[in-house]
């Protein structure tokens, strides 16, 4: 086989043939927005979508248990079980972070994204139909099920894309994925609108719109390849591996990507398949796990869901009229629509490492400016203005780093063998961490008041410091020389081991691996 310097073009088919298949970046492209579009667009959407209709929806679980019961509710209590509506799509998330795993090692990659929809589906349909059969419940279900659907694409998409890619383009490929999440809470606000399906008569319409999405990711994602990494490593299918190679990159496909394939495909033989459990024994990935564990609860602890929550209140002080707000909130999710993008175009110039540091720095500086402002917001003429400023300011430093960094760091930094699991406990972690701010963030507002941010700046400040100490650079790096790096940190104060998958293995071709089986 050639040397890691020698680039040679395999040539496409298995016998050697001309490429038949017209692969380039555009196929790589296609995919990524056919999986998108019904995967983590589904996470923004369905969080922005239940914003608009809370004052109808209150309204019909109040009218609802009069007809039921003959009594009317307290205003606690309605809002107490609209908090339950709104935060069960967090456990639903969770449940799909933990199913997400055994879906992708016994479906694949795509399968698991198609057959996701099942959930998304159903929950469709008992939310248009929940007001006609008078049926809260059916609301609750409802969005517990669409949090499964977005728990396990949060988990697959970013593994299926981050396999998928070429090296050099691994991070912005990967990093589309919360380009499209932010796309999500646009699309979700603008649909929100009173105009749209905002309106009383529509919002169960609106609650079920997330079908179409899932809808156009069926018709599409079934015509684009599996994971290569996939095909090769866990099926043992060399020659669906190079035909699926030969579609993303066209007829350039280097015999050193095939190679690098190869090598951990014949590194994870004779190793054990781990699990969630077993990772937290694994003193190989004590530091990976650490470093995932760690960045993916600073991406909800940070605040940045919660600075929608003085979105409103901050616009009405800056003197815009009550009825021109749900305009100008669009504006917040655009911001960071907007950065997302930015952050796709920058992530393979500056790396990883630098847009997380620098994002988190940025929020804690921002998080600061946010309290002053907090403090003198009825002092001075000014100040209101100086809050809606750290409002976008906050998100776009978020969007530019935490937002879609964070998610590709599980494919680049654990092995086949551990991936699946490894990103089980990212979303567990996530999500435990989302439901836990939608808790708290209430009381944490009653007792800090104007001060209320000043934990995220520690949140922040504290992240920072642990990325720039513990993680390294991924950018342009195999997995080999990743894993040397953590090596460092896993193996500190002992002689330094070469963990197995930095150890050169010969390929068996005619062994097939079930590497990620839990």
């Amino acid at each position: 086989m050639p040397g890691d310097k020698e680039l040679k073009s395999l040539p496409c088919g298995p016998d050697g043939l001309d490429c038949i298949f017209e692969g380039n970046a555009r196929i790589l492209a296609l995919t990524v927005c056919s999986a998108a579009i019904g995967g983590t667009l589904q996470y923004g959407y369905n969080i922005a979508i239940i914003n608009a209709p809370t004052i109808y929806v209150q309204k019909f679980i109040n009218e609802t248990f009069q007809e039921r019961w003959g009594a009317e509710l307290q205003v606690y209590q309605v809002t107490l079980i609209w908090t339950f509506i709104v935060s069960i799509f967090s456990l639903g998330g969770l449940a799909g972070a933990l199913i997400a795993g055994p879906m992708a090692i016994y479906f694949g990659r795509k399968k698991s994204l198609l057959l996701n929809n099942v959930f998304l589906l159903l929950s469709s349909v008992l939310a248009v139909f929940s007001r006609a059969a008078r049926s809260v419940e059916m609301i609750i279900l409802a969005r517990f099920l669409v949090g499964i659907n977005a728990g396990v694409s949060m988990n697959i998409q970013p593994m299926y894309f981050g396999e998928s890619a070429p090296k050099h383009l691994r991070g912005a490929v990967s990093i589309s994925s919360a380009v499209f999440t932010a796309f999500g809470v646009v699309l979700g606000q603008v649909v929100g609108l009173r105009e749209i399906l905002g309106s009383e008569s529509c919002w169960p319409y609106l609650l079920a719109s997330n079908a179409v999405p899932g809808f156009i990711q069926l018709l599409t994602l079934p015509w684009f390849p599996e994971s290569p990494r996939y095909l090769l490593i866990d099926k043992g299918d060399k020659e669906a591996c190079i035909n699926a190679l030969c579609r993303f990159r066209g007829c350039d496909v280097l015999h050193s990507e095939i190679e690098e394939i190869q090598q951990e495909q014949a590194a994870a033989l004779g190793i054990k398949a781990k699990g969630p459990l077993e990772l937290f024994t694994d003193q190989s990935v004590r530091w990976q796990l650490l470093s995932v564990m760690v960045i993916s609860s600073a991406m909800q602890l940070c605040g940045n869901d919660s600075i929608y929550f003085y979105a409103s209140y901050v616009f009405q002080e800056a003197g815009i009229s009550a009825d021109k707000i749900q305009y100008v909130t669009i504006g917040t999710g655009s911001c960071e629509f907007t950065a997302s993008i930015v952050s796709n175009l920058l992530i393979e110039k500056l790396g990883r490492k630098f847009l997380l540091m620098g994002g988190y720095i940025l929020m804690a500086g921002w998080a600061v400016v946010f309290t002053v402002s907090l403090s003198f917001q009825h002092t001075v003429s000014e100040m209101p203005y100086l809050s809606m400023t750290c409002v976008f300011a906050y998100i776009l430093s978020f969007g530019t780093g935490p937002a879609g960094v964070t998610g590709i760091l599980p494919t680049e930094i654990f092995s086949q063998t551990a991936r699946p699991a490894a990103y089980m406990i990212a979303g567990s972690m996530m999500w435990l961490n989302l439901f836990l701010m939608g808790m708290v963030f209430p009381f944490l507002v009653r007792g800090f008041g104007q001060f209320c941010f000043l934990p995220f700046c520690a949140v922040c400040l504290l992240s920072a410091v642990f990325i720039g100490l513990v993680l390294p650079e991924t950018k342009g790096k195999s997995l080999p020389a990743i894993a040397e790096e953590y090596d460092k940190l896993n193996f500190r104060g002992q002689e330094l081991q070469l963990s197995v998958s930095t150890q050169l293995a010969q390929y068996q071709p005619s062994k097939v691996l079930s590497s990620t089986s839990l």
